[in-house]
Order: C-alpha cells, then sequence, then structure tokens
C-alpha cells in the first residue's frame, strides 16, 4: 500500500487527488492532510481517509481543527513549523499544492525524506528551481510535475531522447480578456478578470490566467524542471483547452498531449506513475469539437511573458523576486489599490530596482536567500503603489 500526504488538501487540486485516492480503495495509505481555512473540510477529509495528522497553516484555527476531529484518531496541528513537520514524516508520495511561495518549504522537507513529490506549486520551481532539483538529486527523490502543461510535456517525453528536443509549446486558454480590445485592459474590474471563459478556478489563479502570469511561471518552471533553454519555451493561445503542450524535435516532428481541461488527468498520471490507470476523465469527442485553434500572444497584451523570458535569462534569485512581486500586486489588484494592467507595470518596476546587481542574484541560492528576497519583493511592490497612488 502506498503511503501519501496531501499538502493543500482543501484546494482543488488536493479535492481532486482525494477524489482519486478515495475511488482506489486499498490502494493508499494517508498520512497527512495539510490545509488553510475551511477546517471543516480539511477534518472530515482526514477522518474520512483515516490520516494520521491534519495540520492548518493558521496558528489561531488549531482549537477549531481540534474540536472538528474530536472523537477521531487524527492528530491535530498547526502552524508552519507543524506543516515542514507533517512533510518530514515518511511517504512514498507527496502532492505538493500549497499556494504560492508557502509551498516551498514542506517541499523541500518532503524531498528531505526521499518522497516522490507530485509538483503542483509552480512557486518552487520559479522562485528555487536549482535548490528543489538538488534536494530531490541529494536524497534520491523524485520530482512528477502537475501542472497540467508540464505533465503534458514530460508524457511526450517518455522514450524519447532528451538531446532530440528542439522545442516545446505550452497553451493557454488566453483568460478572460483574451479578445477584448487592448485599450479597455485598464479599465478590467476584478469581478470580471475571475471569470474564465473555459472552467471554474479559484480567483486567483483566474486572474493570473487573464494577466498570463500563470503562463509566465509556467515557462521558468519548464526551464528549471526540464532544463530547457529559454529559446526553446514557446507559448500559443488555444481558447479550446483540449492540446496542453506540444514537444518539438530535431526531426520536425510534433508531439502533442491531448486530453479534456480535467487536473485529475495529470494528478493521476503522478499518482499512479510509472503505470498509467484508468482514471474518471471524459473522452474527447473531437469530432463534436470540430476545430482546434491556435495564435501567438500578443506581445503587447501579455507583457508578463516577456518578464518571464528576463528571468530565465537572469535565474538566480530573481525568479523569487517575480513570483513575490506577481503575488502582492495581485493582493493590491483584488484589494482595488492598482488596477489590471497596473500590475504588469508594478511587477516590471520591482524587477528592475531588485535584480540591478548580478551578484547579489547569483549569491548561493538557498532557502534563507529566497525568503529574504521575497520579503523585499514584496515590500518593494507596497512602496512602488504607494509612489504610484501618492
Amino acid at each position: 500500500m502506498k503511503q501519501v500526504s496531501i499538502l493543500g488538501a482543501t484546494g482543488s487540486i488536493g479535492q481532486n487527488t482525494i477524489d482519486l485516492i478515495r475511488r482506489a480503495p486499498g490502494q493508499f495509505d494517508v498520512v497527512a492532510l495539510t490545509g488553510g481555512r475551511n477546517i471543516a473540510q480539511l477534518a472530515a477529509d482526514a477522518m474520512a481517509l483515516g490520516a494520521k495528522v491534519a495540520v492548518t497553516a493558521h496558528d489561531a484555527l488549531l482549537p477549531e481543527l481540534r474540536a472538528a476531529l474530536a472523537g477521531s484518531t487524527v492528530e491535530a496541528a498547526a502552524g508552519s513549523a507543524a506543516l515542514i513537520e507533517a512533510a518530514s514524516r515518511p511517504a512514498d508520495w507527496v502532492m505538493s499544492a500549497i499556494v504560492g511561495a508557502a509551498g516551498l518549504p514542506p517541499g523541500l522537507a518532503a524531498l528531505g525524506q526521499g518522497a516522490t513529490l507530485a509538483l503542483a506549486n509552480k512557486e518552487s520551481l520559479v522562485t528555487a528551481g536549482p535548490l528543489l532539483m538538488q534536494t530531490a538529486r541529494e536524497n534520491e527523490a523524485r520530482i512528477l510535475p502537475v501542472d497540467s502543461e508540464h505533465s503534458a510535456i514530460f508524457q511526450a517525453m517518455v522514450g524519447e531522447d532528451a538531446d532530440a528536443v528542439s522545442r516545446v509549446i505550452i497553451t493557454a486558454s488566453g483568460g478572460a480578456f483574451r479578445d477584448w480590445p487592448l485599450a479597455d485592459l485598464a479599465r478590467a474590474t476584478v469581478a470580471e478578470a475571475s471569470s474564465h471563459p473555459n472552467w471554474a478556478m479559484g480567483q486567483r489563479i483566474t486572474i493570473d490566467s487573464a494577466s498570463m502570469f500563470n503562463k509566465a511561471l509556467e515557462m521558468i518552471e519548464a526551464r528549471e524542471f526540464f532544463g530547457f533553454d529559454p529559446e526553446q519555451i514557446e507559448v500559443l493561445v488555444h481558447p479550446e483547452s483540449v492540446v496542453h503542450a506540444l514537444v518539438g524535435f530535431v526531426d520536425g516532428g510534433l508531439m502533442a498531449h491531448v486530453g479534456p481541461p480535467d487536473m485529475r488527468h495529470a494528478i493521476g498520471y503522478a499518482l499512479h506513475w510509472p503505470q498509467r490507470q484508468a482514471l474518471p476523465v471524459a473522452a474527447l469527442d473531437l469530432a463534436a469539437i470540430g476545430t482546434l485553434n491556435f495564435r501567438a500572444p500578443d506581445p503587447a497584451r501579455y507583457p508578463a511573458l516577456r518578464l518571464a523570458r528576463d528571468v530565465m535569462e537572469m535565474r538566480g534569485l530573481s525568479g523569487a523576486v517575480f513570483n513575490a512581486a506577481k503575488e502582492r500586486a495581485l493582493d493590491r489588484f483584488i484589494a482595488g489599490h492598482i488596477g489590471f494592467w497596473e500590475m504588469n507595470e508594478v511587477v516590471e518596476e520591482v524587477l528592475t530596482r531588485l535584480t540591478g546587481d548580478p551578484a547579489e542574484m547569483n549569491a548561493a541560492l538557498t532557502l534563507d536567500c529566497v525568503s529574504r528576497m521575497d520579503h523585499l519583493a514584496r515590500q518593494s511592490v507596497d512602496q512602488v503603489v504607494s509612489e504610484r497612488n501618492s
């Protein structure tokens, strides 16, 4: 029986992972579940799956979690140290689905005990890719991609010579504003940016899709995980969202991964790897879809893609700056302090201010350095926003 833990169990990825585990009784022994503020969901899942421990990231919610788990054998814990302790518990497979830079320390802890890390937290590779990969090597651990695009690349490369890859194409839905007049983006509201044209996701990832910051992170993630050169990584807008990625080879051929926009495919592939097992995802009806469309992203509409290329060239701590600035700028947009289009401008300004010293950017990549740069970038966003609004 495979021992598994789920970091970020109450989010969309975590809930889809739990769905697959419930559909395979007797195959998995759940060690730990972690979550945020949805204590009722966290406790209910922990008891239903027989988890050894349930952890909320918020210390103040520990009494509520303990009360919800009363009468069960599930241990309750709270706080950042408890998250790392839960991730450090021996397990064969750990889902890393905590949103944002907060997912990095528990992910490193899971790799430190030799687990296979199913990585849905793209920020870990963006902020500290070399550190994450080195930790995996040192502990003979494995990282499996769960982002649909990177899972698609991973699957398309099975049995192929990595040296024969000439290019990779990551697809993007284009988000809520893919067909808006460019001049209208400055007035886009939070509600409009939070409505995806293809599917329902959390607010933050939906807005990141509209700005294409999510795709910018995925470009950096592809470089760090697979070792591609920046010029090998391309992005295409694909409104149907059924071709998740394509891998091009030196002979001119393209290998595409095609499937429904259901995250249970990528999760299930990682959960059962190296075997494939039947999954509760719909079969594509290509005749009903009829036509697949692709177009190059407009650089003027999606400045985030250009910023990602800058970060891929700089490497080092620039990824930590970029991700933290993006996260904090999104906070400020949601709070109504800046407009949708201003997020791009604020992130670019912070990158300019904090990445000017090559020696600092290329200092030894440690968790402390990443955390310090993350903090500085968030402070810098607040300063830039304050200057713009004064």
